[in-house]
């Protein structure tokens, strides 16, 4: 299974695996708290773009209670996609400086932060045409504070445009078609936009506010371009995204003016179940932090409607008084003219079954997964966006890897990947040959198909490796089953539809209680040996892993044909 993306854009900020002080955390999102009997005290708070993006009451909890967080160790996941994003930045200068060196002033990274915002000023004040590591003034009366991995001076308006670099991608592919929208473009080493008819545009709002956040620094100063314009330099690095402000201004304006009012205090905040709750130390309770600090416990205690209803969903049924489970299920008449969440009867129905402990509703009185003669269980393991390094395969209850050691990137990846392929295409073949049907399982197919088109187009040429074309014939083909589409397309989920969260109804568990995609980013680090010698034993636990989740994978489609019709209950049994 693979963790979700993240790479921490703001810029290199230090994060120590444990906090040394109760401000640590506090630093982090730009904020110093003045204790006062151990209970908040007066709050001189400065908040960067990273802080615009996200959960309002984390951000009040961390604002608040800082000295909970010492204890808190960062997710190594999380540390390693920072680092891949310090690294990706690093790659970006070197190429970009090296390629005119005399059109460059590098602020020096060690400079302290006061000392940076000057030597920033000074290169601005002598127009300097580039600026790479520049740090603005910290803003005392409006708390701003930040700064661009790369200035670029207007030749033509005078002042400078922020241009950011980040470890996600900014633009996709476009094939040769019709489209009423083509995104401004720049040459990387020449700023040249105009509209790019190849890519179409990747939807960052959190690269637009810090863009936003970055112009009104600039234009306190006098410093901003009057073109109104920001970039973005993507994980590809093959060009420069080039985004219009003038639409993003007044939201950022809003947005930013509501954060500060949190962070100092002012504005009061409530927890609400987002995605971001997942990975946040307050969801379950930071160490030494009272237990009223607990957002699950406060929310359970509320019966708060955003358990079974999370995100923008909970935020529309507020707006119709709708604030607990309790009232959700009890929800009569229409459904709200401005619900576009799907079905809003199969929500009553998951806060009926919420109350009810039911893990699971069957839609249909009948549950059926396809089902063939030869059946092969496939999920991949991947590390950020390096490559696949593990294909794991199970048929007839034996576990086949295949992998490389090598650490990514390595061409070696693409011997193991035409391994498996020609393993995964020989099965079916055989099949065929002895007039058998055939099926290969995963669960939520997005991360495999990237990964065979990826594979397929890096290594295009290697023993085994097959051809985009035919990738494509594989997955478009009904012998490819997504069993997360199977669950999603059948049950209603009040837990969440993970394998993790559904695996276990079926009666499977994990042999490893730290198993998850961000876990195994750490242990692939370890195992291959990117910060000390190879731990061989990370890789057994690697291995053992990902065989969990297709033996995972099988469990569940058998307990889907065999038992869920007698264990799960219906919608019908959740009427009035």
């Amino acid at each position: 299974m693979r963790a979700a993306e993240d790479d921490f854009d703001g810029g290199p900020v230090h994060r120590p695996a444990r906090a040394s002080a109760a401000l640590d955390r506090g630093a982090e999102i730009g904020l110093v708290t003045t204790p006062e009997h151990g209970e908040p005290g007066p709050r001189a708070a400065f908040l960067d773009a990273r802080s615009l993006i996200g959960c309002r009451h984390r951000l009040h909890l961390d604002a608040t209670y800082p000295a909970a967080l010492v204890e808190v160790r960062e997710d190594p996941g999380v540390q390693q996609r920072r680092e891949a994003a310090s690294a990706h930045r690093t790659k970006v200068r070197d190429e970009l400086v090296a390629a005119a060196p005399a059109d460059w002033v590098v602020i020096d990274p060690r400079l302290r932060a006061g000392d940076k915002a000057a030597a920033t000023m000074a290169a601005m004040a002598a127009r300097a045409p580039r600026i790479w590591g520049g740090l603005l003034p910290q803003e005392a009366d409006t708390g701003r504070r930040g700064g661009a991995e790369f200035l670029l001076r207007d030749d033509d308006r005078g002042g400078y445009i922020p241009i950011i670099v980040v470890n996600h991608k900014v633009t996709d592919p476009r094939r040769p078609d019709p489209a009423d929208f083509h995104p401004l473009t720049s040459d990387l080493f020449r700023w040249q936009p105009r509209r790019d008819k190849h890519v179409k545009l990747r939807p960052q709002p959190r690269d637009q506010q810090r863009l936003a956040h970055l112009y009104r620094m600039l234009q306190r100063h006098g410093m901003a371009s009057p073109a109104l314009v920001g970039g973005a330099i993507g994980l590809a690095f093959d060009r420069i995204l080039v985004h219009d402000l003038t639409s993003v201004l007044a939201d950022y304006d809003q947005r930013y003016a509501d954060r500060i009012a949190v962070v100092r205090g002012e504005l009061p905040t409530q927890p609400s179940k987002v995605p971001e709750c997942r990975q946040c130390p307050w969801w379950v309770r930071a160490p030494g932090a009272e237990e009223e600090h607990s957002c699950e416990g406060r929310l359970v205690q509320m019966r708060d409607v955003s358990l079974v209803a999370p995100g923008s969903r909970a935020e529309v049924l507020r707006l119709h008084d709708v604030q607990t489970i309790d009232e959700l299920a009890a929800w009569e008449g229409a459904e709200p003219e401005d619900w576009q969440h799907g079905p809003f009867d199969e929500t009553v129905v998951t806060a009926r079954a919420w109350i009810a402990g039911a893990p699971l509703v069957r839609r249909f009185d009948q549950v059926s997964v396809q089902r063939a003669d030869v059946e092969v269980d496939v999920d991949l393991e991947s590390y950020q966006e390096d490559g696949a390094y593990l294909w794991g395969t199970l048929l007839d209850d034996v576990y086949r890897p295949f992998f490389t050691w090598v650490p990514l990137p390595t061409e070696d990846e693409g011997r193991s990947f035409g391994e498996f392929w020609t393993w995964l295409m020989g099965v079916r073949a055989d099949a065929h040959a002895a007039g058998k049907t055939f099926a290969a399982y995963c669960y939520s197919r997005t991360a495999e198909d990237k990964w065979l088109y990826e594979s397929a187009h890096r290594f295009a040429g290697m023993p085994g490796v097959p051809t985009r074309e035919q990738v494509r014939a594989f997955v478009d083909s009904p012998e490819w089953v997504d069993m997360f589409q199977a669950v999603t397309d059948q049950f209603i989920c009040p837990n969440g539809k993970g394998l993790k969260k559904i695996a276990p109804v079926a009666g499977f568990g994990w042999r490893d209680p730290e198993a998850g995609g961000e876990a195994s980013m750490g242990w692939y680090r370890r195992a291959v040996g990117y910060d000390a010698d190879s731990d061989l034993s990370q890789r057994t636990r690697l291995l053992e892993y990902n065989e969990d989740d297709v033996r995972a994978t099988q469990v569940l489609r058998d307990w889907m044909t065999r038992k869920a019709v007698a264990e799960v209950p219906s919608i019908a049994d959740f009427g009035r």
